[in-house]
């Protein structure tokens, strides 16, 4: 069981200035075509830009830079689908300590090659949470090694503010209103800690898979409602809404849903307009930005784009 510790905005400049030296400052990319589609100021953070192709090294750098000596020394466990357990294995890399990574039968290949690439140690379980979490607290008792978790660790969640930070201070104007992935929920409370942080009027929105909407169900219903089975090209986004990263967000986010076709479509616009190689989780901020035209007609709005750790072999639009 993950404890319930909540991180507060000091926490995110704290990981701005302890993953400074680690991590690389994304650009934020600009299209007058995409501005014109969707009607609104459109600021792009290229998270898929990031050390190790997504957002994920923020949170995990900070995680592994805030063990003392004696915590490295073990080096540092987790269970991810791929993007998580690459970043986590690279800022452990960067350290020079052990990571061991526990992945689910069936996860992207590109991913899990990545993660190998890193040097991280990869643990195998069947693709249940259960099965995750069980296999992790297996390894940490054989191995001595800290847990950093996915999305509900508070050294995470305000590694993964940072990148909005950035965003605020790049974009060149106030934004209006920020909209990320919704996943396990790491970068969605991470970047409300920001806002709060350095830009409290600043609306946040989330965009979710509609075959992985838990975190819009539970906004909506006031309590957590994680029993579900993902169904969604989004394999970023699979994983169920975390307990604290719920109790940083409830009252003070909105989610919008997008089904798959249009998440799929979105990312075409942004490989063809934008010239990013960005993969399905991703998109879900555009899809959600071009779901809701007059949500976000004339504001400034910044899309996170979380990753670009795309299979090239099994393109979205190629089983289509």
């Amino acid at each position: 069981m993950v404890e319930l510790t909540l991180p507060g905005p000091a926490d995110v400049l704290a990981a701005a200035a302890r993953i400074a030296a680690h991590a690389t400052v994304t650009p934020v990319l600009r299209s007058r075509a995409m501005d014109a589609l969707s009607g609104a100021h459109l600021h792009f953070k290229a998270e898929h830009l990031q050390r190790g192709g997504a957002f994920k090294f923020r949170g995990a750098c900070n995680a592994v830079w805030a063990l003392d000596e004696a915590q490295a020394r073990h080096g540092v466990v987790t269970h991810s689908s791929g993007n998580h357990g690459a970043a986590l294995a690279l800022a452990a890399q960067s350290r020079g300590i052990p990571c061991h990574v526990v992945v689910p039968e069936g996860a992207v290949a590109a991913k899990l090659a990545s993660i190998a690439r890193h040097g991280a140690t990869l643990w195998r379980c069947a693709p249940t949470q259960a099965a995750r979490e069980a296999e992790c607290a297996r390894v940490q008792r054989d191995t001595g090694a800290v847990l950093v978790h996915p999305y509900a660790d508070a050294r995470v969640i305000a590694g993964q503010g940072t990148a909005t930070l950035e965003l605020l201070r790049q974009a060149g104007t106030a934004l209006d209103v920020v909209v990320v992935p919704a996943g396990g929920g790491g970068l969605a409370s991470g970047t409300l800690l920001a806002l709060q942080q350095a830009a409290p009027g600043c609306e946040l929105v989330l965009a979710e898979p509609a075959g992985a909407a838990d975190t819009a169900r539970s906004l909506a219903a006031g309590r957590r409602l994680v029993d579900f089975v993902p169904d969604t090209v989004c394999d970023g986004l699979r994983g169920a809404l975390g307990e604290p990263n719920f109790a940083l967000l409830h009252g003070k986010a909105t989610a919008i849903t997008v089904d798959d076709a249009a998440t799929v479509a979105a990312m075409r616009l942004l490989w063809q307009v934008l010239k990013q190689v960005v993969e399905p989780s991703s998109a879900t901020v555009l899809a959600a930005v071009l779901a809701q035209p007059a949500r976000f007609a004339g504001r400034n709005v910044g899309l996170v784009l979380s990753g670009g750790n795309v299979d090239l072999d099994a393109l979205p639009w190629m089983r289509a």
